[in-house]
């Protein structure tokens, strides 16, 4: 049975599959991530995701210790809160040895330190004797490589595979080599120090003497190579102090937030270490892979919205994002690759299936919404740095973006951004809800083709009115007016076409035939996102997102309970996803409901205390929150770490404090800041505005909450509103 099945021309992970009941530990530094058991193990039975990845191939797809051989007894396994080492405790069973007598459980103490650094895995083992007499332990290492393709791990099928080579073992060293269909000679190396008591392809030994409160170490350098002869190996010494030194620098920027409250900190600092590992490394700069283990590759849509996440307290991540994206901007039309001048990427692989277009992804543009989304960003950006010097760069890519959104993206010339699949084998639904089950009607039929789905085309309204705001910087004036002018036409447009009264919502999408897809969805909370919801319609679509059809207690559902699809454990049809809740909830402030921002912040906080390692996964089951449980129900193929999700609680919190930044007028504005019942205060330290910055104290107090400056670098000025 494999990980994934074939639907409609889509992928789909299976359930059967279970991570979320693996407890997994998962590094990773760039393109080269790793998946380990509690052990630190990479073990290869039954439906195994456990692996050593670089570039989307699996360089190993076992690598297991055995102490006098047997798997020792667990103790402890953690990676560290900044995300840059896995640490495990382990210790030795009751054994019979060889020459006679015992060794009693717990005598050897066996500390495993792993860490990721370059394309190279760095293992470093320590044993020490607690013992009254001598012992003799055997230390084996069992491993092996596939060399399998990202997507044959999910579980697509090949028809036909590259060339495993002969393996090397000499001395201290190990090679075990692929070369690929698309002839890529992909090699893993190995280098083990001191020299095994014996080595083969498969294993190395050590046979070692442990005199009373004697400890040894053994270490051993896994590099993941292509098409390169053997290269030079920083020693694990070297690589450890210079990870040290790189991880001395703060998280994803230098603002830093800090509470009262140990597990919202646990939860700030998870969720920052994340995303900075998300970034770490990465060839494209500082642009956030999607998340581990299945998207740790650029996505459009995700790197947007997490670059939206973080901005106000880390706008680089922004910037990287628009570098990226303007770059690979689709420049002409591919129907293969859903591609169109101006489109936005929607994901990039580069893995041997990709390259050999066994699947459709090494660069595909198969989503609606990166293009309004990316235009919508370099607004955001604007009004947060005023860093017009950056903006000229990709301002020429803004405006091939628009012409995307008027020409190819509006399909039948109706004023609403639709979608249809060109690619046979690329997306059928085309929005963040990417199932093919996802945008149907209300008594479950399908909807057809093309569609313009709720939140596009509130994307659409803000991308243009941010772009009439960059136009009008650079004084193009009169195309600034055209995009206001086009901005207001389509939310009228979109009001009359999409508001559905017996929902009290907007509708979910309209179909081929301008029929409304009338279910209660989390997509109409983003109308409220983009400002393209009217005033009178911002509060009855609040209370519908925030009923108990729609609200589980863990957040808001992506579908509402009771409608034809609902189902709480789907990927997209009533699961509950944090970056989805983190953009209502900033709705939610722009219209001046704090209240039930804090609401969504608060559930979401719940989940983090109750997740391992304080870790919010991409989604999780939409099962209401029952009394007497401990979080929520988790979703078994979720990724975790997922780069939107990590960002969630960066955004709800600025949602909540009602917090804009002005850079051009040099302003920190508060809109009636609300604070969540378990933080009384929030610290921001080092929150920089062009050339100045500041230190900011939000705490409650008994008439509400108060902003207090603490510090003030440069000319800058905070408001605050009632």
């Amino acid at each position: 049975m494999t990980d994934i099945v074939r639907v409609e021309d889509e992928y789909y992970v299976r359930a059967s599959s279970a991570l979320a009941d693996d407890r997994t530990r998962v590094l990773k530094y760039g393109d080269t991530f790793a998946v380990f058991n509690r052990y630190g193990d990479i073990e290869p039975l039954g439906l195994s995701r456990f692996g050593l990845f670089h570039a989307e191939t699996r360089h190993l797809s076992r690598f297991t210790l055995r102490l006098n051989q047997k798997q020792p007894l667990l103790l402890s396994s953690t990676v560290r809160e900044d995300n840059a080492f896995l640490s495990v405790d382990l210790t030795n069973v009751d054994t019979s040895l060889n020459g006679g007598g015992e060794l009693s459980r717990g005598t050897v103490h066996l500390f495993r330190l792993q860490f990721l650094r370059g394309a190279t895995c760095y293992q470093y083992f320590r044993m020490l004797n607690y013992g009254l007499t001598p012992a003799k332990v055997s230390l084996l290492l069992l491993y092996d490589a596939d060399f399998a393709d990202i997507f044959e791990v999910r579980g697509t099928k090949r028809s036909r595979k590259g060339e495993r080579l002969p393996d090397h073992a000499e001395g201290n060293r190990v090679a075990l080599s692929y070369r690929g269909l698309d002839d890529v000679l992909r090699t893993t190396c190995m280098e083990f120090s001191p020299r095994p008591t014996s080595l083969s392809a498969q294993e190395a030994s050590f046979e070692i003497a442990l005199n009373p409160k004697e400890e040894k170490f053994v270490s051993c350098t896994i590099c993941c190579e292509r098409n390169t002869e053997a290269k030079t190996v920083a020693s694990f010494q070297v690589a450890f102090r210079g990870l040290e030194k790189e991880y001395e620098r703060p998280g994803i920027g230098e603002c830093a937030i800090t509470t009262p409250s140990e597990s919202f900190n646990a939860w700030l600092t998870r969720s920052s270490a994340d995303l900075r590992m998300l970034i770490e490394g990465n060839p494209e700069g500082p642009y956030p892979y999607a998340g581990v283990p299945w998207f740790n590759t650029v996505f459009g849509r995700d790197g947007i919205i997490t670059a939206l996440e973080c901005l106000w307290m880390a706008p680089r991540i922004a910037e990287g994002v628009l570098k990226y994206l303007a770059e690979t901007q689709a420049t002409e039309e591919i129907p293969e690759r859903d591609a169109e001048p101006g489109k936005i990427l929607h994901e990039m692989r580069r893995g041997e299936m990709s390259v050999l277009n066994e699947v459709p992804f090494a660069r595909y543009y198969g989503s609606v919404d990166s293009t309004p989304l990316f235009v919508m960003l370099a607004g955001a950006y604007f009004r947060r740095t005023a860093n017009l010097s950056f903006l000229k760069e990709v301002w020429p890519n803004v405006k091939r973006a628009i012409e995307w959104m008027d020409t190819y993206g509006d399909l039948d010339k109706d004023g609403f951004v639709e979608y249809e699949q060109r690619s046979s084998r690329g997306l059928v639904q085309q929005g963040w809800k990417d199932s093919h089950d996802s945008i149907f009607h209300a008594d479950g039929r399908m909807a057809d083709a093309p569609i313009a789905l709720c939140e596009v085309q509130g994307y659409v309204y803000a991308a243009k009115r941010s772009a009439a705001l960059i136009a009008r910087a650079f004084q193009e004036v009169e195309f600034a007016e055209r995009l206001e002018a086009q901005a207001e036409a389509l939310r009228d447009r979109f009001d009359e076409a999409f508001w559905c009264e017996e929902l009290g919502m907007y509708a979910l999408a309209l179909d081929g035939k301008k029929k409304q897809c009338r279910v209660r969805s989390s997509n109409a909370g983003h109308a409220l996102l983009c400002r393209i919801a009217k005033d009178e319609r911002a509060k009855p679509l609040m209370e519908s997102l925030m009923a108990e059809e729609m609200f589980s207690g863990w957040g808001i559902r992506t579908i509402g309970a009771g409608e034809a699809r609902y189902n709480p454990m789907s990927y997209h049809n009533g699961s509950v996803w944090p970056h989805d809740n983190a953009l209502i909830g900033v709705g939610f402030s722009l219209y001046g409901f704090q209240r039930q921002a804090c609401e969504i912040l608060h559930a979401l906080f719940e989940v983090s205390r109750d997740v391992e390692l304080h870790r919010l996964p991409e989604l999780y089951c939409g099962f209401h929150k029952r009394p007497g449980t401990s979080g929520p129900t988790l979703y078994p193929v979720a990724c975790a770490p997922q780069a939107w999700a990590a960002g969630a609680v960066f955004m709800l919190l600025r949602a909540c404090l009602g917090m804009t930044l002005r850079a051009s007028e040099r302003q920190i504005c508060f809109d009636q800041p609300t604070l969540p019942p378990e933080v009384d205060e929030i610290q921001i330290d080092n929150l920089k505005l062009v050339d100045t910055s500041v230190d900011l104290l939000v705490h409650r107090h008994d008439e509400g909450v108060a902003v207090e400056v603490m510090r003030r670098r440069g000319e800058i000025e905070i408001l605050k509103s009632l």
